[in-house]
């Protein structure tokens, strides 16, 4: 005990001294009286609720597990991972996860665990990073730039604020310098889990700021930190202090227009990224540019694929090529369906708000939708989500126990209000499509669906290649439904991924508030994470929509509800796929299949017939008869075109019935008989293989 306790005042004089040092220097720059006075209520709320979590009996032993299997002491109450982390010399920790909770490395352990330490090449500790380094900015901004800060967060992209400033513009690098200097002072970050009432009372200065915040909060409390004499709004685990951080680079100014705005509020969003060291900026301009090489808007534009215009923003055009892709795609999905029990519905994209008060959406996202006014005052939405419209299905007549499960798809056209600057390409749009269903079964067939949805996502992500793991997202606070229900729900997803048998992780807190989930994360090819497929219980729709079936035993039953999505949104997922094979699309899923090269003038009526057997067997093929083009440009012209194979047709392939193909890898494959190569062909392709070549 006498080791604690002087573990404990050594550590706690430390990080006084620390605090006045830094404060003191920190505080040269003038501090407005708004600024003064929020820090004075931070303060104050501070002070309560490190009152309010004192704890008499906290300090007792901890076994401490950690990733390489050596297993650590600790105390409970004084222990913290960054304590850890450098008593067994480990460098480069950003974050940690206490037994699959993300856990700041300052925040003293509390029961036996398994501890992870983070860096910067995970995900966690990049974005912890990025979210630290957002504090910096915020802090910079209002103290040496003097604007007035509305919003700070972190995006894949990197870190971000929202900014007002008057009178002035900024210079990037006079920025970055300026956080490179604020961070070099390590200053320390103090965060607070705060309620309504109290968020009201700390940013009562700023209508803007609270208007924000309110959007921010997905419960009943919010995390605000303070770093220096600044006080903003953070959504995670932050950094023990600013000197972790040496890199700051700033990317683009660029205006921000809220949901619902109807003046101009002068708001500019100041993007940004920051690194450990010079080491870790490198590695990320490399992968920057290799991401640039592979960004689907050029992709696109280069094979014609889709665009967007001004005349629908956020919604887009897909040109043939395009419609090929996603069509494809829609018809993969569809096939599975028949295999898999999934029959699909068509349902309205207009409804009356009556429809959107009944499923509990108007109240929580009403001004995601777009709306419309119709004769006589009624007020209707576009569907922004398929579920309530199933719901309607369910009940129009009375269900029976034989019936479940009942698995419905809908492949129906989706509208959601994005603001204008989170709009991005096709990963970001507010029209979409997803290859959406939902399974309404008995409780006891739970566990089964459960694996079948899951089988169904390997079973899509393998045609891609791509590697992928689940995250098992429990309750989130606050949430709806009773504790046992979800105690019970939570252990029937973990028994499925279990013996489901891939990897998975616990994913605390981070649940929907009508029920817990498994995502899906996915790795494309140049290492990227994105989450596409979802798994959603949902205890609120069959209770609102009062949902009902007649079971074995006569008595009426709640059925449970799952919403279930494999590719997601078709938009975001052709943006994936685009970028993960850079363009070069496999047999099954190009739109340039086949070009036809046509050499000398008694060769191009064969070679039309060549491309109208390909085309009546389902191919995309086109034929290249220009004249005034040699053949080692029209070669050269498919290759950068990313057909995936050339035929050269010259008089030996007509006599011989025969066609010379290539690769567009460049690899000559040879003369072969027509019949053979389009049996080749349809088999790679109905297959869905990802080979470049065949046999």
């Amino acid at each position: 005990m006498a080791v604690t306790q002087l573990f404990r005042l050594v550590a706690s004089r430390s990080a006084v001294r620390t605090t006045f040092r830094v404060h003191r220097r920190y505080s040269k720059l003038q501090v407005s009286p708004a600024l003064s006075e929020r820090l004075r209520v931070f303060e104050s709320l501070r002070e309560k609720l490190s009152n309010k979590k004192r704890f008499e009996a906290a300090e007792k032993p901890l076994s401490i597990r950690l990733t390489d299997g050596r297993t650590v002491k600790g105390t409970a109450g004084v222990t913290t991972p960054l304590f850890i982390a450098q008593s067994v010399r480990l460098k480069g920790a950003l974050v940690s996860k206490v037994s699959g909770e993300l856990w700041e490395l300052g925040r003293p352990l509390e029961a036996d665990c398994e501890l992870h330490l983070l860096g910067f090449d995970t995900v966690e500790g990049k974005q912890a990073a990025w979210r630290t380094g957002a504090c910096v900015l915020g802090s910079v901004l209002e103290g040496a730039f003097n604007a007035q800060v509305c919003r700070e967060g972190t995006s894949e992209l990197g870190l971000f604020c929202d900014l007002v400033l008057d009178n002035s513009t900024l210079s990037l690098s006079d920025v970055d310098a300026r956080c490179k200097e604020a961070a070099a002072l390590k200053l320390p970050l103090f965060s607070l889990e705060l309620n309504a009432e109290e968020v009201r009372e700390l940013f009562q200065d700023s209508q803007l700021r609270l208007q924000l915040v309110e959007e921010q909060m997905s419960g009943s409390t919010v995390r605000v930190y303070r770093c220096g004499d600044s006080i903003g709004v953070c959504s995670g685990p932050l950094l023990p202090h600013t000197g972790l951080l040496k890199v700051f680079k700033m990317l683009q100014l660029s205006s921000v227009t809220l949901a619902n705005q109807t003046e101009s509020l002068g708001l500019t969003r100041l993007l940004g990224v920051v690194f450990p060291g010079e080491k870790d900026k490198e590695e990320w301009e490399s992968e920057q540019a290799e991401a640039r090489r592979r960004d689907h808007r050029r992709i696109g534009t280069d094979q014609e694929l889709f665009f967007f215009n001004e005349v629908s923003p956020g919604s887009c055009f897909f040109l043939p090529k395009g419609a090929h892709i996603y069509n494809t795609l829609t018809d993969f999905i569809k096939s599975e369906y028949r295999r898999r029990g999934f029959t699909e519905v068509v349902t309205p994209t207009l409804y009356s708000t009556a429809l959107w008060e009944r499923s509990g959406h108007w109240e929580h996202y009403s001004e995601n939708m777009f709306t419309v006014t119709s004769e006589g005052s009624q007020t209707y939405a576009l569907k922004p989500m398929n579920c309530p419209a199933h719901c309607l299905m369910f009940e129009q007549r009375v269900r029976s126990w034989r019936e479940l499960p009942l698995r419905w798809a809908d492949f129906g056209a989706l509208h959601r209000n994005e603001i204008s600057g989170a709009l991005g390409g096709l990963t970001r749009v507010r029209r979409f499509c997803q290859d959406d269903a939902h399974i309404f079964c008995t409780p006891q067939q739970l566990e089964e669906e459960i694996v079948a949805c899951l089988d169904f996502v390997r079973s899509v992500y393998q045609v891609f290649g791509f590697s992928f793991h689940c995250l098992l997202s429990t309750r989130p606070t606050p949430c709806l439904g009773e504790p046992e229900q979800w105690d019970n729900a939570e252990q029937q997803l973990e028994r499925s991924l279990q013996q489901f048998g891939e990897r998975w992780e616990l994913n605390p807190g981070d649940g929907a508030f009508y029920g817990p989930k498994i995502d899906i994360l996915i790795k494309d090819a140049i290492g990227r994470q994105h989450q596409c497929a979802t798994i959603q219980l949902d205890f609120q729709l069959p209770i609102r929509f009062d949902l009902q079936y007649v079971g074995r035993d006569g008595q009426v039953h709640r059925p449970v509800m799952v919403h279930r999505a494999v590719l997601g949104s078709l938009e975001r997922m052709i943006a994936i796929l685009a970028e993960n094979f850079g363009g070069r699309w496999p047999l099954w899923l190009s739109p340039a299949q086949v070009m036809v090269i046509p050499v000398g003038g008694n060769s191009e009526s064969y070679s039309r017939q060549v491309v109208q057997q390909f085309y009546e067997a389902g191919f995309m093929v086109h034929l290249n008869d220009d004249q005034g083009a040699t053949l080692n440009k029209k070669i050269r012209s498919a290759q950068l075109a990313q057909y995936n194979y050339i035929f050269v047709v010259g008089d030996k392939e007509l006599e011989t019935r025969t066609v010379n193909v290539r690769s567009r890898a460049g690899k000559q494959l040879g003369r072969r008989p027509v019949e053979e190569v389009l049996r080749s062909l349809t088999q790679l392709r109905d297959t869905r293989s990802n080979l470049d070549e065949f046999s």
